[in-house]
């Protein structure tokens, strides 16, 4: 049942909503939604990002729709950069074409301060059964402004290194509980076999400061570098970032994947599940499929490490795919009756009864690892997963203090921008079009650029 909420819905609208020209998708869907009508069920338009777990989740729509009969959710599906750059677009101008979105903890805190996005505390603590506090903390705090939640987590990540323990056993490896980046490098290479289409490790090396940079930023950080000093010099042309940049650029190229540099997530999922990679080093999400036997051909064969370090103690980044209600959304209470489906204790039961327990979305809630199904098939990850979130902190991955906010990212709005520049230099490496010295100079000059409006208290 819907709870009342008057302070909070938003004024029912009747009228069609256009948008701007985009996606074939995302145009034939709004096409769909010109009206409501006054007896059929509300029209919400829902945009998330492609990749499995969302997949569940549009699977299981009959099932919200018979719990909420009044509510007709219409789903946009993205790639990854795709979905950033159009929800980004029309929440920042005011579009309207979305009455829910997926974002992340990046996005998250920038846009409750700047008001695009609707307060979801109030909504979160009157659903009868939603338990907020029962979300894990740093995720919850992650996606918070000035202490209440603006949005809600589907699934919360770190990053960890799955590896193959029949393979290292068989070949007399052992892989260490906290290994370093040159345990990594050595292991690759032992274990890299290209002739037979086997691949010492799968790495990101597709342009995106979503993408390659996600791992990329870890190493970074534990190698003593970032992208800005505490007085907001740009810092990319350090000896630190370059040795990180440089080791994970050759560790790709010498033991990684065909294509490594149009590689993103999504590419290493496969190449590990299909039994083509030795180790992966990416988000702790990746279980969900990596463990599904409906899709994986390595269950059950998969160890997992820490997050490769340096210099600090711990190196995982800290993610949330989470969902909002933009502020220029006419149907908040319908919003909210999908967003709160989609994020509560009984969405969860639902996947695991539904699908499986193994895609199950992780690392939101406390409850889920209390689960008997769930504990029984996560035994190989559960605490390698639960350990790298509680260590994903600056203070434990990083050698000096930053500016701003954010672990894999930095927690500015000139990032997307930036970071996808600085990719683009990145994967040009990995492709072997330009040195690391090259694409490090002119990634320096872009971070310059946006360090002035800093340092000259513009942005502060």
């Amino acid at each position: 049942m819907r709870a009342e909420r008057s302070t909070l819905g938003g004024r029912r609208r009747s009228s069609g909503r256009s948008t701007a020209a985009g996606a074939a998708a995302l145009a034939l869907i709004l096409a769909g939604c010109g009206s409501d009508s006054a007896d059929g069920p509300e029209e919400i338009v829902v945009a998330i990002v492609s990749n499995p777990q969302m997949t569940d989740a549009i699977s299981l729509e009959d099932e919200f729709r018979a719990q909420y009969p009044d509510v007709d959710p219409q789903f946009v599906s993205l790639p990854e950069n795709e979905a950033r750059a159009k929800i980004t677009a029309s929440v920042a101008t005011g579009g309207g074409e979305f009455d829910v979105v997926m974002i992340s903890n990046y996005e998250t805190p920038m846009w409750a301060e700047n008001g695009w996005i609707t307060n979801l505390q109030e909504y979160a603590d009157n659903t009868p059964g939603y338990d907020p506090d029962d979300f894990i903390p740093n995720i919850r705090e992650s996606l918070s402004y000035e202490g209440d939640m603006y949005s809600v987590p589907f699934y919360g990540e770190s990053s960890f290194l799955a590896y193959r323990e029949d393979l290292f056993e068989e070949a007399g490896l052992v892989m260490p509980p906290n290994p370093t980046w040159a345990d990594i490098s050595a292991f690759a290479e032992r274990l890299h076999d290209p002739d037979n289409g086997f691949s010492g490790i799968c790495l990101r090396g597709l342009a995106g400061w979503g993408e390659v940079m996600a791992p990329l930023t870890t190493m970074m950080n534990t190698y003593g570098g970032g992208w800005f000093d505490q007085d907001w010099n740009a810092t990319l042309d350090s000896p630190e970032v370059e040795a990180a940049v440089t080791d994970y650029v050759n560790l790709v190229r010498n033991s990684g994947q065909p294509g490594a540099a149009t590689s993103g997530f999504g590419d290493c999922l496969t190449q590990y599940s299909q039994g083509n990679a030795a180790m992966w080093y990416d988000a702790t999400s990746m279980v969900s499929t990596v463990e599904d036997p409906a899709s994986s051909l390595v269950v059950g064969k998969t160890g997992y490490a820490q997050a490769p370090v340096q210099e600090t103690d711990s190196s995982g980044w800290l993610y949330s795919w989470s969902l909002a209600i933009p502020a220029t959304s006419e149907k908040k209470d319908a919003a909210w009756d999908f967003v709160s489906w989609m994020t509560n204790k009984d969405y969860i039961q639902l996947v695991g009864d539904k699908i499986s327990w193994e895609r199950v979305p992780p690392g939101s809630r406390l409850s889920t690892y209390e689960i008997p199904e769930f504990a029984d098939v996560a035994q190989a990850y559960a605490e390698p997963t639960l350990t790298a979130m509680a260590g994903a902190s600056q203070e434990t991955s990083m050698t000096g203090s930053v500016p701003y906010p954010g672990l894999q990212f930095v927690g500015i709005p000139e990032f997307q921008d930036l970071g996808t520049r600085v990719a683009q230099q990145i994967s040009a490496a990995i492709a072997g079009q330009k040195t690391v010295p090259e694409a490090l100079e002119q990634s320096q000059r872009y971070a310059e650029t946006v360090a002035e409006s800093y340092q000259s208290g513009e942005n502060k």
